[in-house]
């Protein structure tokens, strides 16, 4: 588009005062205006002004209506449950025939556990202090040898770290992995805006331009085209989970059958609530819809809700899991059917910005507006969606705080004690602390199993085993 045109475009819209200094800007500088600009789709920036601006939340739920989501529940031994093993064997089929994907959402900086990278380069592991990359990029080798096909691997970064992140896989050699089969892309951003829907410039030459949530990896999958290379290597379901969590099942056959079985769009793995008030999403129906409730916006009444037995009602906890089939991604995503598309929510921030004089203004109070979008918002648009419960011990603890819950340390511990459990699995006594962590580091790579299914069969073709002691790594 001529320069005259895209300026005449947001004038015409009301958002003329982003040219206000571009005569002051060098070549460069107005190159890279005109670069944000033209990425900015102002239809739809007005529909969210006359919608979203006009409240201060979304729509108000009627609690009354709400029920808790129906799951497939965990049985004590997925061994002895048929209905569980047909779900195995199905997932096992579409991983052999390489009909799935992996996609990891990895658009975040580690700054809240004071480490100046990309997440996805942070240390987890007890022994090797492996990166979250390398956790994840050893259980899909490991699975791509079990299944004799490769998996393909999507990761969408961020404009802040999506060099960094390439770079860092290129120093790593991918990590085994295929370079083909590594496939990055870009998360789309949103302009910021003031509390009237103007546009914020947060430098003479620079919108304040915000991440669209972790919801807009659907679109951003269908603008880079990535969705059309996965149709190309004949991928139907994409396993979606966030980069902070190296316990994640990535790839589960049981989780990817029961999607499969149950002919669904998306579906879902569920953790336990471990405490009433944790800060996890909550499943429901509303009005007969899947959908998931933040914790921030379900009453504490709810959140405590316990039944006759003293079960809390609201139990299912969202932890960011899913499988998505392809082309429920490729309609939700394109946008070409505009009733069927992912809504987007508000939240209020002190953003930085240029006042009337050319000053930079950093604020101590919310001043603007970012928009996003969640994934799980898919949920009530997804045909036949299923959810399966997941056990926390081995599958859920995440990297979000420097200390205390959820932290480096905790991470640590739940690695350590899923490890030793293993190893109890086949007789190895490891001695623990009156926490139950094991006392010794210990750490197994994906390389060697990823599950303890698969540890004791790998355990039982070992003729000189190893020694459970300090600092001891299986590979």
């Amino acid at each position: 588009m001529e320069f005259s045109d895209l300026r005449k475009r947001f004038e015409a819209a009301g958002q003329g005062h982003v040219f206000k200094y571009f005569d002051e800007l060098d070549d460069a500088q107005k190159d890279f205006l005109i670069s944000q600009l033209s990425r900015i789709d102002l239809e739809e920036l007005e529909n969210l002004k006359e919608t979203l601006l006009a409240q201060k939340r979304g729509a108000e739920v009627d609690y009354s209506k709400l029920e808790p989501a129906p799951y497939i529940p965990l049985p004590a031994d997925k061994r002895a449950s048929k209905e569980w093993q047909k779900a195995k064997l199905e997932g096992q089929k579409a991983l052999s025939e390489g009909k799935v994907a992996a996609f990891v959402v990895a658009g975040g900086q580690g700054t809240r556990l004071g480490f100046n990278a990309p997440k996805g380069l942070y240390p987890v592991t007890p022994v090797k202090g492996k990166s979250l990359f390398q956790v994840f990029a050893e259980k899909i080798l490991s699975a791509s040898r079990k299944y004799g096909k490769s998996i393909p691997w999507l990761i969408m970064t961020s404009h802040t770290n999506d060099a960094a992140t390439r770079k860092f896989f290129e120093e790593n050699n991918y990590f085994g992995l295929n370079k083909s089969d590594v496939l990055f892309f870009v998360q789309g951003q949103m302009p910021a805006v003031d509390k009237s829907g103007k546009i914020i410039l947060e430098d003479k030459g620079k919108i304040a331009m915000t991440p669209d949530g972790h919801g807009g990896c659907l679109r951003a999958m269908c603008r880079s085209g990535v969705i059309d290379e996965l149709q190309r290597r004949g991928i139907e379901c994409i396993s979606y989970f966030q980069v902070d969590n190296p316990l994640v099942n990535i790839l589960d056959p049981y989780f990817i059958g029961f999607h499969i079985l149950g002919k669904s769009d998306m579906s879902s793995k569920m953790i336990p609530k471990a405490y009433p008030l944790e800060k996890v999403g909550h499943f429901c129906l509303l009005d007969g819809k899947l959908c998931v409730i933040e914790y921030s916006d379900l009453p504490e009444e709810y959140q405590r809700k316990v039944d006759e037995n003293g079960k809390l009602v609201f139990l299912a906890g969202s932890v960011a899991i899913h499988i998505l089939d392809r082309d429920f991604v490729k309609r939700l995503g394109s946008g070409k059917d505009a009733a069927f598309k992912l809504p987007f929510h508000r939240a209020d921030k002190k953003i930085p910005y240029i006042d009337d004089n050319g000053n930079s203004v950093k604020p101590d109070k919310p001043n603007g507006v970012k928009f996003e979008m969640f994934v799980f918002d898919a949920l009530p648009l997804a045909s036949s969606p299923v959810i399966i419960e997941g056990a926390r011990a081995e599958e859920f603890s995440p990297v979000k705080n420097a200390e205390g819950v959820d932290s480096p340390i905790s991470c640590k511990n739940d690695q350590k004690k899923l490890f030793a459990s293993w190893l109890d699995s086949v007789g190895e006594k490891i001695e623990r602390d009156e926490n139950g962590v094991p006392k010794s580091d210990i750490e197994i790579s994906a390389l060697f199993a990823s599950n303890g299914e698969d540890f004791a069969e790998k355990w039982k073709s070992l003729t000189d085993l190893p020694r459970v002691v300090q600092g001891l790594y299986i590979e």
